[in-house]
């Protein structure tokens, strides 16, 4: 088990995740980038190792899953007044569903051209799977029949730069996040019927309303993209959940607030990462650090349970992967940086080239990170940085990548690529 993370055994041998011939989530099975997989190719261009290769109409950022014999994904017209989920048979790349699910009439603009009106990842298990366009919508689809059947549509929610947080199942629950100029929230919706269960509002102390009480930059200062991790802790559940000057962890089953720490970012978007009884977070932008905040609190713990601290090129998007005892992370502007997990020591840091978006992942013993520009620069994990090479499609990142069976599924801004060694 040298690189096999403990969280991904662990969601494997619990059930929680699918296995290494499925994807089913935001960065995986085990929430974190990892894979179990093997046999999968280091090396691809247009021409080499495409088994194939469809386009996806519209704009979304949003993860492909991976269940079975199906891929599935999200995509929305540029404007965001239509939004669609599409189901690929895995084998041949033929489109067996391309469904609008919800109109807008007068969608929020997103006022950048980083996120999209389809960023969150759809989850999904065995016969559903579920997709969440944030405020605008939420739904659960049948993979067999391929009927919709629940949608929610009265989850409030000022996204205001487009949403971006991914939904996670836990339980019986389809846990969403809502961080948005107006409101901020956490909730579960039972999965089954799509009710919800409970709803949790953010405890952040506010500290950008002018004297007269009007809220500073149109509430960007209270926005956040992320997308909460579930760990265990001293025999309890903990759901890690990034927020804007603030992050918090939940009791999953109720919504509970565990514990908290303050900061002054905002807009934190990369996903938690845990292990050696920490969580990784990030504080977003305005102040962009790490944090290493030990796990098993109690209350606010700003001043009690923060192991260590770093602040030099943290990303703002690609979320980190932590391999054994060292922290990975790949800045926006392609600085790669390798950190001891336990200190927070720095033991290198180089400048890949290109900017990032998607998430790094680890299979098979190396690192993928995937560029905008639509390069893959591929390593050997460990203490000096070894490239393995660099493959080129015609067109770049937005989306983490998907890993199943021997294959990626990898979605650039026009097409979804099968990646797989020929035979």
């Amino acid at each position: 088990m040298q690189f096999l993370s403990f969280w991904l055994w662990l969601a494997i041998a619990m059930g929680q995740g699918a296995g290494s011939d499925s994807w089913n989530e935001f960065r995986g099975a085990s929430s974190d980038g990892h894979s179990a997989a093997k046999g999968l190719p280091a090396i691809w261009s247009e021409t080499q190792n495409v088994r194939w290769k469809v386009p996806i109409p519209g704009r979304g950022w949003s993860t492909p899953v991976v269940w079975g014999k199906q891929v599935w994904l999200t995509t929305a017209t540029e404007d965001g007044q239509k939004m669609y989920v599409v189901c690929v048979d895995r084998e041949s790349g033929k489109t067996l569903l391309n469904r609008e699910l919800f109109q807008n009439p007068k969608p929020e603009p997103l006022g950048n051209d980083v996120n999209s009106y389809a960023s969150p990842s759809p989850t999904i298990e065995k016969g559903r799977v579920y997709v969440h366009f944030g405020s605008y919508g939420t739904a659960c689809l049948d993979t067999r029949s391929l009927a919709t059947l629940w949608t929610r549509r009265n989850l409030p929610c000022r996204h205001y730069r487009g949403p971006s947080s991914s939904p996670t199942l836990f339980e019986n629950l389809l846990i969403l996040t809502f961080d948005g100029a107006d409101t901020q929230y956490v909730a579960a919706l039972d999965k089954r019927t799509g009710e919800t269960k409970w709803k949790t509002d953010r405890s952040a102390d506010w500290n950008d309303v002018d004297p007269t009480g009007r809220i500073i930059a149109d509430g960007d200062l209270r926005k956040a993209h992320s997308t909460p991790f579930i760990t265990q802790a001293n025999g309890r559940y903990e759901m890690i959940s990034a927020g804007a000057k603030a992050a918090y962890a939940y009791d999953p089953r109720t919504g509970r607030e565990l514990w908290k720490v303050d900061y002054r970012g905002f807009s934190a978007s990369f996903r938690p990462v845990v292990g050696f009884g920490m969580a990784f977070i990030p504080t977003g932008y305005g102040h962009s650090d790490l944090w290493a905040v030990r796990l098993g609190g109690s209350g606010n713990v700003t001043k009690s349970n923060i192991v260590w601290r770093y602040s030099r090129n943290v990303p703002s998007k690609p979320s980190p992967l932590l391999i054994d005892d060292l922290l990975y992370l790949l800045d926006d502007s392609g600085v790669f940086t390798c950190l001891e997990a336990q200190t927070g020591k720095e033991l290198w840091k180089e400048r890949i080239g290109g900017r990032y978006s998607a998430s790094p992942v680890f299979v098979d013993g190396r690192i993928y990170c995937f560029s905008e520009e639509g390069k893959t620069n591929v390593f050997h994990p460990g203490r000096m940085l070894k490239p393995l090479g660099e493959n080129q499609l015609s067109d770049g990142f937005m989306a983490s990548p998907a890993i199943a069976g021997k294959a990626f599924f990898l979605r650039t801004k026009t097409h979804l690529y099968r990646i797989e060694a020929a035979k």
